[in-house]
C-alpha cells in the first residue's frame, strides 16, 4: 500500500513541473523562451519533479562555490574602506534585479533571465577588470571573463564535473559583453541590465569615494537619464520596456541609448582610466603577473583539482588561468605574500 502512495505522491510532484511549463506556454509572450522548448544540456538528465530546467540552473549557480567567491572580488574600487561599496556579488545581484523587472514586464521568462544574470560573472578574476587585463596580456590564448564564466560552469565546478547548465543559460552568460549578442531575449535583457547596473552603481560608489560629485556628470546625459541613481535606473528600465513591448527584440530608444553610452564613456575617462586608478592597477599587475609566471614553472604547486585538468603541456597556461581567476582578492594577496615576501623569524 505504501508503494502506491509513494507513486501517487511522485506523480503529483511531476505534475507541478508540468503545470509550470503549461503556465509558461499560456501566459508568456510568444517571443519568450519556454522551459519545455530548451535546447537542453550537454549531458541529458532526468527532469526534476517540481522545478523547470531553468529553475534548476538558477539553483545550481546560487549553490556553487564560484558564486560564493564573488563576495570577495572587486567591482571597481580595490579594498575600499567602508561597508557600502559594491563587490562583484552585489553587482551580480543588482543586474539580476534589474533584469528580472524587465523580463516580468515584457512577459518573458523571468527564471531564465535570473539564471543568466546570476551566472554571468562566475569567471571574473580577482581585482575586477584590472585582473582580467593582466591575464589577457600574459596568456598567449587571451582571457575573457565571459568565456571563463562558461568554463567555470561547464568544466570547473563540482571538481570538474561542471554544473551541466542548459544551452540558453550558457549562451546568455557567454554573450553578455558589449561585443556579442545572445540568442534569446532573456539573454539580451541581461546584456543591457549589466550595463545599466555597473554604470549607475559605479557612479554611486565613485561619489561615495569622493572621486566624483553628482554635479560632475555631464548635463547632456543627466537631462535625459536623471540626476539621481534612482532616476537613472528608472529611466533606462522603463525605456527598454516601452520600446521592446510586443517586439521580438530588446531595444532602447536612440536618445536614452546614446545618453547611456555617453555616460559610460565619461566613466571610463574619469574613473576607470583615471591616473590614480591606473596607478592601483599597476599594483595588481605586480601581483597577478608574478603569480602567473610562478605557477607556469611550479605546476606541481597547483591544487590537485587544477592539475587534473592538464593532459598535455599546452594545458598548463589554461590551468594556471583557471586557478588565478578563481581566487578572491584576499586569497591572491595571501598567495603572493606566501610565495614572494620573506618571512621574519622570531629569535629564541
Amino acid at each position: 500500500m505504501e508503494r502506491f502512495v509513494e507513486a501517487d505522491w511522485r506523480a503529483d510532484l511531476m505534475n507541478i513541473r508540468e503545470k509550470q511549463e503549461q503556465t509558461e506556454m499560456e501566459l508568456l509572450s510568444p517571443y519568450a523562451t519556454q522551459s519545455i522548448r530548451t535546447k537542453g544540456r550537454k549531458k541529458p538528465e532526468v527532469e526534476c519533479e517540481i522545478r523547470t530546467c531553468f529553475q534548476r540552473d538558477r539553483d545550481r549557480i546560487v549553490h556553487c562555490k564560484a558564486f560564493r567567491r564573488l563576495k570577495d572580488k572587486t567591482q571597481v574600487f580595490l579594498s575600499p574602506v567602508g561597508d557600502h561599496y559594491r563587490t562583484r556579488l552585489m553587482h551580480t545581484l543588482e543586474v539580476s534585479q534589474n533584469a528580472r523587472t524587465i523580463a516580468r514586464a515584457l512577459d518573458l521568462n523571468e527564471t531564465l533571465t535570473e539564471a543568466i544574470a546570476l551566472g554571468h560573472d562566475l569567471g571574473h578574476t580577482p581585482f575586477g577588470h584590472a585582473g582580467e587585463r593582466v591575464l589577457n596580456e600574459m596568456n598567449s590564448a587571451g582571457f575573457k571573463h565571459n568565456e571563463q564564466s562558461v568554463r567555470v560552469a561547464q568544466c570547473l565546478e563540482k571538481n570538474g564535473q561542471g554544473l551541466n547548465l542548459t544551452w540558453e543559460v550558457l549562451d546568455g552568460m557567454k554573450n553578455h559583453s558589449m561585443h556579442s549578442m545572445p540568442h534569446t531575449l532573456e539573454g539580451k535583457i541581461v546584456r543591457l541590465a549589466d550595463k545599466i547596473a555597473y554604470i549607475n552603481h559605479d557612479i554611486d560608489d565613485s561619489v561615495r569615494a569622493k572621486v566624483l560629485r553628482e554635479e560632475d556628470l555631464p548635463k547632456e546625459f543627466t537631462e535625459v537619464l536623471g540626476t539621481t541613481y534612482r532616476e537613472r535606473i528608472n529611466t533606462m528600465v522603463l525605456d527598454i520596456v516601452k520600446h521592446s513591448e510586443n517586439l521580438n527584440d530588446i531595444v532602447m530608444s536612440k536618445e536614452v541609448r546614446d545618453a547611456m553610452i555617453g555616460l559610460r564613456k565619461f566613466m571610463f575617462e574619469r574613473v576607470y582610466e583615471e591616473p590614480n586608478t591606473k596607478k592601483e592597477e599597476d599594483k595588481i599587475k605586480n601581483i597577478i603577473g608574478p603569480l602567473y609566471e610562478y605557477y607556469l614553472i611550479h605546476v606541481e604547486q597547483l591544487p590537485e583539482y587544477n592539475k587534473k585538468m592538464i593532459d598535455k603541456p599546452g594545458d598548463v597556461p589554461v590551468a594556471v588561468c583557471d586557478y588565478i581567476a578563481g581566487m578572491t582578492d584576499h586569497f591572491a594577496i595571501e598567495k603572493y605574500t606566501e610565495i614572494f615576501i620573506p618571512k621574519f623569524f622570531m629569535q629564541k
